[in-house]
């Protein structure tokens, strides 16, 4: 009921009782509630802030890139049209102009289309860096009112959303902990091409409830493919199903708290390898559940790299996705129409009188085919001039590319404005960027990827690079695409970064998969876990090592909260810092990590002052010896001191009542001999000669700047007492 007809229906009514005014008051506020909370909001994740899309990303976003010739945003919004979202925030990892562009001239924009189902889609401007910082933002902004959902920018799907929202709710009126519900498409115990290829999602599911209880991943690259489930959640939950044949369609349904623990845990950054595992393991500490909607009649699918871009793409094909199909044309400019034998194509196309196009393959407007050419299982995008006697097959071709005579095409991406010369071969896995000219008579070798972006270099900055006559023949223009980063991130890119899913490009052989494991693929679960384990973002100076954090922060956080003895503890984190070659600056990171957190656990849940806290936390049996020897080392040199300041810093960066924890530490440490007036003096000195000092960073300090006067008061005094004895 609005505003408006509430009033009128009121206006002559006389006045009530006061108690059946009330009364009647409450039960308005309680329509209004029921009302708004019948409008659901969404979440997109526009860009990518996980995977790349190499090499095509480099210059336009992932979400727009074409799918059968469709931008990959229009399914996305297309879904959220069909579920009845009123109210839109997108968010963008990169490209936020170009996709805000975009979309303010597409039909969704309710300011200037009349035609848009949605009451607001707003384009959130932000700095974030990965999924997590944009969830953080998004919390920060208190944009969200009730349910929403949470999808991706690359989500295609025509799942009706009704029936899995009217369970979540239903939970959530049940228990208020029930905070999320995933979506899942079951894949099938065989091969699927729809999963993903070299990482296995884990999803352990109580299916008497449809909660998720357990959730890893598991990689090639892993020495030991096992799970390691708690032995408590089997006595806990009767029945268990271990699923690794489900298809992560990165539906999200969410209440509010899901955006609060997201908040609360600054080191998650991805979805699922981080916040969901993170979140199932705080159970005891949290109490929120999260639950599962598997469907198994309907399609949804990300396309979230170069594999999943040919799946779904076949999917697109097979119409699977029906009617999210080409002739279903969803812009406004577009003209498929579908034909026998599987051919979909706009008008204007001309087929030569000997050419074979069909067979599950869709053609653009004013492109032309000449005779003696086949095209199968394709998509040729808008005014694309093919030659005769080409070959093509399984492949993905956009606009205005030109292809000459006698070419052979196999499973390969050729994006706009591509020039591929006669007598050609572009073997399976091949990925040619835009304007990129290939040479006459050029041999393409499989999984070649070639660009004529500039190069970035190993410090961050980007070169003109010249062409590489070996990769696209004299007189073409182009060469390989290399980012120095691409491995750095996570596991995950060296199988996602080609488009034919393979390990070849990795050098494993058996002998040294142990190896290969310990430095690509240090973000996914392969040692045995605490139960209370978080996920923390890489140290940029630290290295990746999140197993040794992970496990290593929780391990600590264990000692702390049960008041138990660091004489103990030690052997355990020795014998992680060994097993994972930790480095110094890791360690000292997680010591830092683990008393921060417990103590802002203790002033924000037991409401102690801040000092009472760090009394508490330190005064634990050991905890003295512990970060003597082991954060700063025996020597107590005033680099290591210095450093564990700052990482007791930067932690509470993101942390309530930061500024004020730091201070309480800060003197909490002195009084206890850990570190020395030096090291505060230094660490102080070195913070406020930084000219482009991070406002968070310096923000958190204030409060300690106090402590420091007093330490150069009491060193300024001694000196002078010093004087007068002299």
């Amino acid at each position: 009921m609005s505003q408006k007809s509430a009033k009128g229906a009121g206006g002559g009514a006389k006045a009530a009782p006061k108690g059946k005014k009330a009364a009647a008051s409450g039960k308005k506020v309680a329509r209004l509630e029921d009302e708004r909370e019948e409008t659901l909001q969404a979440v997109i994740l526009a860009d990518s802030f996980e995977t790349r899309f190499n090499p095509f990303t480099l210059e336009t976003p992932r979400c727009l890139l074409p799918l059968a010739n469709t931008p990959l945003i229009e399914y996305t919004l297309e879904f959220l049209a069909m579920s009845g979202v009123a109210d839109i925030y997108v968010y963008c990892g990169a490209h936020t102009a170009e996709v805000e562009k975009y979309l303010q001239q597409s039909k969704w924009y309710p300011p200037t289309s009349s035609a848009s189902p949605f009451n607001s889609l707003e384009i959130v401007k932000t700095t974030a860096k990965s999924v997590g910082d944009a969830l953080r933002d998004l919390d920060a902004r208190d944009l969200i009112t009730g349910d929403f959902l949470l999808v991706h920018g690359d989500l295609v799907s025509n799942l009706p959303i009704d029936g899995a929202l009217a369970a979540h709710r239903k939970r959530r009126l049940a228990d208020k902990n029930a905070i999320m519900t995933m979506i899942l498409r079951d894949g099938g115990l065989h091969g699927h091409r729809g999963k993903s290829n070299g990482i296995t999602p884990v999803f352990v599911v109580d299916p008497t409830k449809d909660r998720c209880i357990h959730y890893e991943e598991m990689h090639a690259l892993q020495a030991n493919k096992y799970v390691n489930i708690d032995p408590d959640l089997l006595n806990e939950h009767s029945e268990i199903d271990i699923r690794t044949d489900l298809i992560d369609c990165g539906i999200d349904i969410c209440t509010p708290d899901v955006l609060a623990l997201w908040a609360e845990s600054f080191d998650y950054e991805v979805p699922r390898r981080h916040f969901l595992h993170g979140v199932l393991k705080d159970y005891e500490l949290n109490g929120k559940t999260i639950h599962t909607e598997i469907v198994g009649d309907h399609y949804a699918a990300r396309v979230f790299n170069l594999q999943s871009y040919e799946s779904v793409s076949k999917d697109v094909l097979a119409r699977w996705t029906y009617p999210l199909v080409p002739d279903s044309n969803l812009l406004d400019n577009q003209s498929y129409k579908y034909e026998s034998g599987g051919l979909c194509k706009e008008n204007g196309v001309i087929l030569a009188r000997t050419c074979k196009a069909g067979k599950r393959t869709v053609l653009g407007r004013d492109t032309s085919i000449g005779d003696g050419s086949r095209v199968v299982d394709s998509i040729i995008g808008r005014r694309c001039v093919i030659g005769k006697n080409v070959s093509i097959k399984d492949a993905y071709i956009w606009d205005d590319v030109s292809i000459g005579d006698g070419t052979i095409i196999e499973r390969a991406i050729i994006a706009n404005e591509a020039v591929i010369g006669k007598d050609c071969h572009l073997e399976p896995g091949s990925l040619i960027s835009y304007n990129v000219k290939i040479s006459n008579g050029t041999n393409v070798r499989a999984g070649t990827r070639l660009t004529r972006g500039n190069r970035k270099q190993e410090d961050g900055t980007k070169s003109d690079a010249p062409s590489d006559p070996s990769l696209v023949g004299q007189g073409g223009f182009g060469h390989a695409f290399e980012d120095p980063d691409e491995f750095s991130d996570d596991e995950s890119s060296a199988f996602h970064s080609n488009m034919v899913y393979s390990t070849a490009h990795l050098n494993i052989s058996s002998e040294s998969i142990s190896t290969v494991s310990s430095e690509i693929s240090t973000s996914s679960p392969t040692t045995s876990r605490s139960r209370l384990s978080s996920f923390a973002s890489d140290d940029a100076d630290g290295g990746n090592n999140e197993n040794f954090h992970h496990d290593a922060v929780e391990g600590l956080l264990g000692t702390l909260r049960e008041n138990g003895d660091f004489d103990s503890a030690k052997l355990e984190f020795m014998g992680l810092r060994l097993s994972n070659n930790a480095t110094d600056q890791q360690i000292r990171r997680a010591i830092a990590v683990a008393f921060t957190k417990r103590i802002s656990q203790l002033v924000e849940n037991d409401k102690l002052e801040a000092s009472k806290a760090a009394a508490q936390a330190f005064g634990v049996s050991g905890a003295d010896r512990f970060i003597k020897n082991v954060a700063i080392g025996d020597e107590g040199l005033e680099d290591d001191q210095v450093d564990f300041i700052y990482r007791l810093q930067k932690d509470l960066v993101h942390r309530n009542n930061g500024a004020v924890i730091l201070a309480a530490i800060s003197q909490r440490l002195y009084q206890m001999e850990i570190l020395e007036e030096e090291a505060f003096e230094r660490w102080w000195t070195e913070c406020e000669g930084l000219e482009d000092e991070d406002e968070g960073m310096k923000k958190v300090r204030e409060k300690t700047a106090v402590f420091i006067e007093w330490l150069r008061q009491a060193e300024s005094e001694s000196e002078s007492g010093e004087e007068d004895s002299d």
